[in-house]
């Protein structure tokens, strides 16, 4: 395999708002839209063997107007972290009821722990692996950011170090033998 392109979905009202949103279907906002509309012009041309999106509307949504929906195979594993109790509520909210909660340390009630999503983002990883070619992911925020801390074999709780905008870009690759970051979170918007 050559590279792995982890590619956040564009905003959604409970993106915007801070809102916990796994396993809610909640639809990109138009300026979402746009933004995955910036990605698909910064995507455009690039190479990829295989394309896979996660189940729900927001990534594939991103993904079709990035313009790679006629091509996408839905990967149930790319499904953004479950809640539970915590769905579409904000840290600051849960943090009222727990203070200094977080969900790299603390997790969830009711719904995946973060060995869950990792052993989901590991599955990912090893099948993307043994592709030829470069891979594109369309998913979510936590479960990309899980995803590489398991590229990178570290604790999944590592990834509260990565942060991690709607509508980005984030490229794993290796320096030799070694599995490495080579991109992350760059944003078209970002850009002319």
């Amino acid at each position: 395999m050559s590279e792995l392109w982890l590619i956040r979905h564009g905003e959604t009202e409970w993106s915007k708002s801070g809102q916990h949103t796994g396993a809610t279907d909640i639809a990109l906002t138009s300026s979402g839209e746009e933004q995955a509309l910036a990605l698909g012009r910064f995507l455009a041309g690039r190479p990829f063997s295989r394309v896979f999106v996660s189940p729900l509307v927001r990534a594939r949504r991103t993904c079709e107007l990035a313009g790679f929906g006629d091509r996408a195979e839905v990967d149930a594993d790319l499904h953004e972290w479950k809640y539970g109790e915590y769905e579409g509520r904000t840290s600051f909210d849960i943090r009222q009821e727990r203070p200094g909660w977080s969900i790299w340390r603390d997790g969830v009630v009711g719904g995946e722990s973060i060995e869950e999503v990792a052993a989901r983002a590991r599955a990912v990883v090893e099948r993307a692996a043994a592709l030829e070619g470069n891979v594109a992911l369309f998913a979510h925020g936590h479960l990309l950011r899980v995803l590489a801390t398991c590229w990178l074999d570290l604790h999944p709780s590592a990834a509260r170090q990565f942060l991690l905008d709607t509508a980005t870009v984030s490229v794993l690759d290796h320096e030799q033998a070694s599995r490495a970051i080579r991109l992350w979170n760059w944003s078209a918007k970002a850009r002319p």
